[in-house]
């Protein structure tokens, strides 16, 4: 036991109480002037035009902080995103992409997945009227297999779409339902509808099929593929996010669950992506 611990229980609690919330407040201040030093400096980094962000870590945050559900995890971290995007708007991001349920995550439980439909619903609904997203003429599109959400939910993401679709200064891809295989297959089979549909023939078609023919079938085009892609929670993998799109992105991994990243932390992956030399294989 060191000397603090011995001492401790001789120290009157208002006196501890005190020590500890000078503490707190100096690391408050401290974190707030890195902050500030961070965001001076990002004006003179190269900054990414698209990010891609893989929203990780909502339920172990709801655990950790013994949560009454995990729900409550789940829509602290579409608060999160509000802010998240806030700090694009300041970094001067054109494209936004968001990774909010997979292809995988429809097989978790019904009580889950019923209140993320209902989350989701409600987000969608607030982006139509949304001051943040009209002033900063924010076009969002819901991209991933629609076809697998709920009809209030589709509904919901039309609505958002349809209200935003006159805006084309930024771009919030909102991946729901998605999957990069299944998106990759998605787009190869829009392609060979389109090129029979032109006349080719299928075989032929095929055989002149070059990476770049697909591109404009992929769920996020017509933007340009994301130079960086972070992704929170400790885990070191993209689990299939943007898989085609990200064949030349750089990677920033964050141990902070989702609904507690911090500015610190997206100024840090900025910083990391002014720092790397990016040769595209040259």
């Amino acid at each position: 036991m060191s000397l603090v611990d011995t001492l401790a229980p001789l120290v009157p609690a208002r006196v501890r109480a005190l020590v500890a919330r000078t503490a707190d407040a100096t690391r408050d201040a401290a974190y707030d002037a890195y902050e500030r030093r961070l965001a001076r400096a990002m004006r003179g980094w190269r900054k990414p035009v698209h990010i891609g962000i893989v929203m990780d870590g909502n339920r172990r945050f709801a655990k950790n902080l013994r949560l009454a559900a995990v729900a409550e995890g789940h829509s602290a971290g579409a608060d999160k995103l509000e802010e998240v995007l806030d700090w694009c708007e300041e970094a001067d991001i054109d494209v936004v992409s968001v990774w909010g349920l997979s292809v995988d995550n429809l097989s978790r439980g019904p009580e889950e997945l019923e209140g993320l439909m209902r989350l989701f619903e409600a987000r969608l609904m607030d982006l139509v009227d949304s001051e943040r997203i009209h002033r900063n003429r924010v076009q969002v599109r819901v991209v991933g297999r629609r076809e697998l959400l709920p009809e209030h939910v589709r509904q919901a993401a039309e609505r958002a779409e349809r209200a935003t679709a006159h805006h084309r200064r930024r771009t919030l891809n909102i991946c729901l339902a998605y999957g990069g295989r299944e998106e990759i297959v998605d787009a190869l089979r829009a392609w060979h509808r389109a090129a029979v549909a032109a006349g080719a023939d299928p075989a032929e078609a095929v055989a002149r099929l070059e990476p770049d023919d697909l591109s404009p079938y992929l769920s996020t085009a017509p933007a340009p593929n994301p130079d960086l892609i972070i992704r929170t929670s400790g885990e070191v993998r993209l689990s299939g996010f943007l898989l085609w799109q990200s064949a030349q992105a750089e990677f920033y991994f964050c141990d902070t669950y989702w609904p507690a990243f911090r500015k610190i932390d997206f100024l840090r992956a900025l910083r990391s992506y002014d720092q790397r030399h990016r040769r595209f294989g040259r």
